[in-house]
């Protein structure tokens, strides 16, 4: 196969991969992804050649902006203790713990190297762990905790993976130097992503103000928006993690403006999704593409320690993924143990730990994507032009850890929160229902407002108040719906719930009858191809309401 073919053969596979995990529903997506990048591997002449900082420049960036984008930002702040300390402490005691181990397993991997490794397979990654808890019940808070996790580890994992890297290119390490080098990295890289987001938001806001807002041009501009903050920050010596992490959370609170067209956050949601799905997806196939290749190097380096038996890197797979288990265990347990402790402090009630939900805590510590994208950034050739000590070993074993986090969480977490029940989150309907309530009397203010302003443009002065009824009347049964908290109310909500239910359902089968109709006419060359697609588009515009 030519590049661009194997590059098309990955694509295809992504898509493929969507298809045979609805047929195997238990099978993990990023392991049947990787089979398919095998596959491809068995029949291409050539592989893909991997240029490190083009991979990380394409791959990381706007994966880390949607990371920080779509991170519930509530969870993030109520949790914020429990976060940091795993998200920073744990990832300092990973690199620690773990690069000592690594090096004691492996003593021809050189420390800096085996820091490195230990620093990247230190970040979680929550887009695995959400398809684990598909199929395992997960309680929310505990969600939120771990997608925040995995939003501020990505950033202080990559940042100690390059710190490990520079030491194994230059071959010396400052802890002062290093301190202050970190304080400019994150507090620049922090600055540079929330600088470039407010200012290019800014002015698209105002050219969109001013001369309207073209199609198509707003997603063009959000999806550069990672890659400028990245590029700026590394412009400036700062860190272009952080700065795509930044941008992301600035855009979620940019968003909260509301300048933005409804057309174009769906269409913008839509291409956001295919973003993460495609550039996910491509990066376990072209794992799967690479594992032969970097089996037989793997294979070489334990050789020249003296451990000719390919068995040898199971073994040390094993070993640093129960390393890093242990690590996480200890932590958690200490971390808990912590705030119980805190809570006892203040006079609050003790809380008792479960020890299936701590076990479930450690197990989903998964890692995916960030890791692999990482470790495959890993320079080729030391300065000298030796190539990087035990490259194709360290990439190896952190793909390995992947595949066996991914497997274990897959198998055993199911399993270990089988039967467990959580308490429901009050407070999260109750906002809910609060909001539902204020939007619906705010619409209706409007709507009157609206009449009495669009009425005498008209001549037919009775439709506005029959328009406007059948609008608020519509409101008022949403205001009705959100209204009755207490528990005598319950077997009314009951009702109303059952009822919207019923009226979603006829709603999807009606807008399903007219969007065959449509096509139908259009089959028959009785409508145009343009009028069809905005009728189309309407009926799924209402259609994503009521899905």
């Amino acid at each position: 196969m030519d590049a661009i073919e194997v590059v098309l053969a990955m694509l295809l596979a992504v898509v493929a991969s969507a298809f045979i995990v609805r047929v195997m529903p238990r099978a993990p997506l990023p392991l049947v992804q990787i089979g398919l990048g095998a596959l491809i591997a068995a029949k291409s002449s050539h592989g893909v050649d991997l240029e490190p900082e083009l991979f990380f420049l394409t791959f990381l960036p706007p994966l880390l902006f949607l990371d920080g984008w779509r991170i519930p930002k509530s969870g993030l702040l109520r949790d914020k203790g429990t976060i940091l300390e795993l998200a920073l402490g744990l990832v300092v005691f990973t690199v620690v713990g773990a690069g000592f181990l690594i090096h004691w397993l492996i003593p021809a991997m050189p420390l800096p190297v085996a820091f490195a490794l230990a620093a990247i397979v230190s970040p979680t990654d929550p887009v695995a762990v959400s398809a684990i808890a598909a199929r395992a019940p997960i309680p929310k808070r505990l969600m939120h905790i771990l997608e925040g996790e995995s939003l501020l580890n990505d950033a202080s994992g990559l940042v100690c993976f390059r710190f490990a890297v520079a030491a194994a290119l230059t071959g010396h390490f400052s802890l002062g130097s290093a301190a202050l080098t970190f304080l400019w990295l994150a507090c620049g890289g922090l600055a540079a992503g929330i600088a470039i987001t407010l200012l290019v938001t800014g002015i698209q806001r105002w050219l969109t103000a001013r001369f309207g807002e073209p199609a198509g041009s707003p997603i063009l501009v959000n999806l550069l928006l990672p890659f400028g903050a990245y590029l700026g920050a590394e412009h400036l010596h700062a860190s272009g993690i952080l700065a795509a992490v930044a941008a992301g959370v600035t855009m979620s609170y940019v968003e909260l403006s509301g300048s933005a067209l409804a057309a174009t956050r769906i269409q913008r949601a839509a291409v956001w999704d295919t973003v993460q799905f495609a550039l996910n997806g491509i990066m376990f196939v072209l794992l799967g593409e690479q594992l032969p290749d970097i089996f037989h190097g793997a294979r070489a380096s334990i050789a020249q320690g003296g451990h000719a038996n390919p068995w040898w890197l199971a073994a040390y797979a094993l070993a640093i993924s129960a390393g890093l288990l242990v690590l996480r265990f200890c932590w958690v347990w200490a971390s808990l143990r912590l705030s119980i402790f805190k809570q006892h402090m203040r006079g609050q009630p003790r809380l008792r730990i479960k020890p299936r939900l701590l076990l479930a805590m450690s197990l989903a510590g998964v890692r995916g994507t960030i890791t692999l994208a990482g470790v495959l950034t890993l320079p080729l050739a030391l300065p000298g032009g030796a190539p990087f000590p035990a490259r194709d070993l360290t990439v190896f074993l952190a793909s390995a850890v992947i595949l066996i986090s991914l497997l274990a969480a897959s198998i055993v977490l199911p399993h270990l929160l089988k039967d467990m029940h959580f308490p429901h989150e009050p407070a999260e309907q109750q906002a809910e229902d609060k909001a539902r309530r204020e939007a619906a009397t705010a619409a209706i203010i409007a709507v009157e407002t609206a009449q009495v302003e669009l009425m005498p443009r008209t001549a037919d002065a009775q439709a506005w108040p029959q328009a406007a009824a059948r609008v608020i009347a519509l409101y008022r049964h949403r205001l009705h719906e959100a209204d009755g908290d207490g528990e005598n109310d319950s077997g009314s909500r009951a009702a109303l719930r059952e009822l919207a239910d019923a009226e979603q359902a006829l709603r999807l089968a009606a807008l399903a009858a007219e969007r065959d109709a449509i096509f139908r006419l259009a089959r028959h060359d009785l409508l145009p191809d343009d009028v069809t697609r905005k009728l189309v588009r309407e009926i799924d515009l209402v259609e994503a309401r009521y899905r």
